[in-house]
């Protein structure tokens, strides 16, 4: 079937690679924007050797236009190759819980479910017979006081980035809102991942890129150096406030 007969309504399943005319590099997109479930992938990485992958990191598997079959079959295909670590992130976290309930979201060892929110309004996937994490990326608003009961409830991981890109009402979040979420992680003993976009606004020696399957990223020294230059900052502009207004009450 040619793609222009194709309705962009459908849904289409790939057994076998497409190949661009005179091309020897299949199309990742062959259908554009049309949903497309390349199954051929699903052996792909059976054999190699174990790494982090990113599941769908282009799309949202938990799409409500993605069939249950669909999720199914990257599941099994994820329970084959158990040397890999699997990250799953959607902005549809009310798929993973109707998958829950049926019995479909497998609870193992090696697979991470992962909400995205870039705002504390939004709702989130957690559970104790799963691995769950939230994704604050872009972080578009304060989570000062939010951030604690998230971390309370659900999230064992936490990755935190900002906007990226040009757009004109882009926001760059503030040092404050992003160190609130690192002290709350620290003191919760909850791995957080910067993303690099972070960099210009809290510095490069501020920064934490802890992976919590992978112990040799965990940095809990530094972090409770930056525990103790956090909570030195903020005695150090109490005294400076006390100082002021003893200073004025002297002068009236």
């Amino acid at each position: 079937m040619d793609r222009e007969d194709l309705s962009e309504n459908e849904i289409r399943v790939l057994d076998n690679k497409i190949y661009a005319e005179e091309s020897k590099k299949a199309e990742a997109y062959p259908y554009g924007f049309v949903p497309t479930f390349h199954r051929y992938r699903l052996t792909e990485y059976e054999k190699k050797k174990g790494r982090t992958i990113f599941v769908c990191s282009m799309a949202d598997l938990f799409g409500s236009w993605v069939p249950d079959e669909w999720i199914e079959e990257v599941f099994a295909a994820c329970e084959r190759a158990l040397q890999h670590t699997y990250l799953f992130l959607t902005k549809n976290p009310k798929r993973y819980l109707t998958l829950a309930l049926a019995g479909k979201l497998p609870a193992k060892a090696n697979m991470w479910y992962g909400t995205t929110a870039t705002t504390p309004d939004e709702n989130f996937f957690w559970g104790g017979a799963w691995h769950t994490f939230v994704s604050i990326e872009p972080i578009l608003r304060d989570y000062s006081g939010e951030i604690g009961k998230m971390c309370d409830t659900f999230a064992q991981w936490v990755i935190i980035g900002a906007e990226t890109g040009n757009r004109k009402d882009k926001v760059v979040p503030e040092k404050s809102w992003l160190d609130e979420i690192v002290k709350t992680c620290i003191e919760s003993n909850i791995t957080v991942f910067m993303k690099d976009s972070l960099v210009p606004i809290v510095g490069e020696e501020n920064m934490f890129r802890e992976l919590l399957w992978d112990r040799t990223t965990w940095e809990s020294e530094k972090g409770q150096e930056w525990l103790d230059r956090y909570y030195q900052a903020i005695d150090f502009r109490d005294t400076n406030l006390y100082n002021k207004i003893r200073s004025k009450e002297t002068k009236k």
